[in-house]
């Protein structure tokens, strides 16, 4: 993507709420479609996207921010740019200022979360905690004023009383700020207490801001002419959509909603064309669902494993198998036209010892692993431990290992998802080419029984486990991989 030069209006907006694992890339093009006019990412702690590495997928047409534990926590396109706002959730000026700086050449705005009452947000002194204190909030909200590019907002819940409400949001309207988001509940209230438009219209009658009127789902808003009159009874500028959007986001469609199955078809298809994680489509389907969960298409979505599983649920075989050729496609012509970026991993590769494997976790007992094997071989031959050496490759973020054994290197062919299988798969490499045992189904070694019991509570093998599974066992240049974060629905923040 390039620098941005656009400058976002609040005024007269349809907008998509940001919702904890709903407002991924997905479900904001999704909304985009059915004529939302602005759309929020969910809530991204500042502290996490500190640790992300900006890469631009271009299997993908994505810009993604990678966590060095191989999660995508942010991923945007170019179709949203000038669209998109980026919800921040933090408890401190320069943190904050310096994600804004991260991200502000891919997004349209940035928004600071000040309305969830969730304990994720609060218990670090974020959300609806900072209502509590204006001098945080005026020194975050100044600070981006300053020294962002991107138009600021924040998002807030009204206070106890509404002079105390009204005086703190002059208070914000002071720092420069381009729109103040109101939900208008209290912080300890949930969305079965009924919406004080009364006080988003009071607010809204102070401010010469746009206001941005939230939590009308449960009471007023099941269709689209419900937003306007939701915009008209708290005389709001615009209004921003939670509960209501997730269950069918063609809320915002002036012709009225669509059926339900075309629209999650539709999700699925976004879900799909940009890798987003088959655990996180599971869920924002079943939102969607919601009473037909017991349904026998709702049963199929709960059984479904995969993406591949999720889309023949849904009749959308067909479509998974082309896109995923399609995909492979793409990256393999990338590949060939950069192949300075598909060397192997070591620098020096004469003499190293070549197989084509992957590890398939199937393959082995509960708690054995080609690793493990290994690294009991070497410990009985009085060797060295064996040495990882790991990398990724740029243009698909896949992995490939060389370990180095008695000054002998080993190497799959194969390019890997993650850091841990590609290990798996170097150590399969020196196991076989030296003849031993790698603990597969059936040749187990006795000398690994007592080194089982020992690592009961952890599996080195597993894409959850956490390295090193062993004593003694060296961690090896950490990579970047893919990867999404997950946590609880939390709407109307």
């Amino acid at each position: 993507m390039i620098v941005n030069n656009f400058s976002l209006c609040y005024h007269n907006k349809l907008i998509l709420a940001p919702m904890v694992r709903v407002g991924t890339l997905p479900m904001r093009l999704l909304a985009l479609d059915y004529g939302a006019d602005i759309v929020y990412c969910e809530e991204l702690i500042d502290l996490k996207m500190l640790q992300c590495k900006r890469v631009v997928n271009e299997v993908l047409s994505t810009v993604d921010f990678v966590a060095p534990d191989d999660r995508v926590v942010f991923r945007t396109c170019a179709r949203e740019q000038s669209r998109v706002v980026f919800q921040l959730g933090t408890s401190d000026a320069e943190r904050a200022l310096a994600v804004a700086r991260l991200v502000e050449n891919d997004v349209a705005g940035i928004d600071v979360n000040m309305g969830c009452p969730k304990e994720y947000s609060t218990k670090g002194g974020m959300g609806a905690a900072l209502l509590s204190d204006p001098d945080k909030i005026e020194k975050i909200l100044s600070t981006l004023v300053k020294g962002t590019c991107r138009p600021v907002t924040c998002k807030i819940r009204i206070l106890p009383s509404l002079e105390d409400t009204l005086s703190l949001v002059k208070r914000i309207e002071r720092t420069g700020i381009a729109a103040i988001a109101v939900h208008g509940r209290k912080r300890e209230q949930r969305p079965q207490h009924p919406v004080s438009c009364e006080a988003i219209k009071a607010i809204a009658e102070t401010l010469s801001i746009p206001v941005i009127a939230n939590g009308g789902s449960h009471d007023h808003i099941q269709g689209y002419l419900d937003i306007e009159d939701f915009r008209q009874t708290t005389a709001a500028s615009s209004v921003m959509v939670a509960r209501a959007a997730m269950w069918n986001p063609s809320i915002f469609l002036k012709e009225g909603l669509r059926p339900l199955e075309e629209v999650m078809q539709k999700y699925i298809r976004y879900a799909v064309q940009y890798d987003n994680h088959y655990t996180n489509t599971k869920y924002c389907l079943c939102q969607m669902l919601r009473e037909q969960l017991e349904s026998p298409q709702g049963r199929l979505l709960h059984a479904a494993q995969s993406s591949q599983e999720i889309c023949e649920a849904f009749g959308l075989g067909a479509f998974y198998e082309e896109t995923t050729r399609e995909l492979h496609a793409r990256r393999d012509e990338l590949l060939a036209r950069t192949p300075e970026e598909a060397s192997e991993p070591a620098e020096d590769t004469s003499g190293v010892i070549k197989i084509a494997v992957k590890f398939d976790r199937r393959a082995y007992p509960s708690q054995i692993t080609p690793k493990m094997c290994l690294l009991e071989w070497c410990r009985r031959e009085k060797l060295a431990q064996p040495v990882y050496e790991t990398v990724q490759r740029p243009l698909d973020r896949l992995f490939c290992s060389v370990v180095t054994v008695a000054e002998q290197k080993y190497q799959s062919t194969l390019w890997d998802k993650s850091k841990k299988l590609a290990e798996q798969a170097a150590a399969i490499v020196c196991l076989r080419s030296r003849g031993l045992p790698e603990g597969r189904l059936g040749e187990e070694s006795p000398s690994l029984h007592k080194r089982k019991r020992e690592c009961s509570d952890q599996d080195p093998g597993s894409p959850r486990a956490q390295e090193p599974g062993l004593p003694g066992e060296l961690r090896k240049k950490p990579l970047v991989a893919l990867g999404s974060g997950e946590e609880s629905l939390r709407e109307g923040r």
